[in-house]
């Protein structure tokens, strides 16, 4: 695949899906700006970037959680007419009963899926929409569509992403701005871990790499789709899910996920 991308910035980069979207926009001709906490990685992703694809990498340290380092984002987006590209990737979950979790824990999720997401959503829009190009591609999950016990705050924020790049991608592509959603299911990344997610019980055959993932979402974003949902074993689950009443959907999601 060829990109079609001067500079892409991807938050997230470190590991993961953002490092695989990284990887992969560089290899098709993309420059890069990318974002994330942990500086050591990130500096190890440029290096190989630059040495494998002959890049140019930016590194840009920062939590997105903290509105101060989220703002710089917002301004290297925003005041620049470089970056061509947002791939809105960081994010995380905890699992656990809501009332039993850290309140804080729970407002860092919504921090970082919902409101660095929009606001850097908001940035992009500013800088490419005068320009009548761009894209962005915001990274949900397949929780999105599943009101899921001891995952209720995580499930909900990418709820809004999913319902928030739907709304958007109508506004923008008038004005040439290509706004897309991923949602991945199980993928082999440090999520569970950071999560306490213990995954012994779902079968080898429902997981991803983060690649394959990568690779799909960019295929949609080429093809200007709204929404993407990676791997035929998720399409056909949430196929399946159509046909159970939202009503009983959270309940049923508990039994399945034991």
């Amino acid at each position: 695949m060829s990109s079609t991308h001067r500079r892409a910035l991807v938050t997230g980069a470190s590991s993961g899906i953002g490092k695989a979207f990284a990887e992969r926009l560089a290899a098709a001709g993309s420059d890069l700006v990318v974002v994330a906490r942990n500086l050591e990685r990130l500096e190890e992703l440029a290096f190989r970037v630059r040495e494998t694809h002959g890049r140019n990498v930016e590194v840009l340290q920062a939590d997105l959680e903290n509105r101060e380092q989220l703002a710089a984002v917002e301004a290297r987006i925003r005041d620049h007419t470089d970056i061509d590209f947002l791939v809105n990737n960081a994010g995380f979950g905890h699992v656990g009963p809501f009332a039993d979790l850290p309140l804080d824990r729970s407002q860092a999720q919504i921090d970082c899926n919902i409101t660095a997401l929009t606001r850097l959503a908001h940035a992009a829009l500013q800088s490419m929409r005068p320009y009548g190009r761009g894209a962005i591609l915001n990274v949900a999950s397949g929780a999105a569509f599943l009101p899921t016990p001891n995952l209720a705050v995580y499930a909900a924020t990418k709820a809004y992403v999913v319902s928030f790049t739907q709304g958007l991608h109508e506004e923008a592509k008038r004005f040439g701005v290509t706004v897309s959603v991923v949602c991945p299911g199980f993928t082999r990344t440090e999520f569970q871990e950071r999560a306490h997610y213990d995954a012994r019980q779902i079968p080898s055959f429902a997981w991803q790499t983060p690649e394959a993932v990568a690779d799909e979402a960019l295929a949609a974003v080429q093809a200007r789709k709204v929404v993407c949902i990676p791997g035929l074993q998720n399409k056909v689950t949430m196929g399946i899910l159509n046909f159970v009443p939202r009503s009983t959907l959270a309940s049923f999601v508990s039994r399945v996920m034991g």
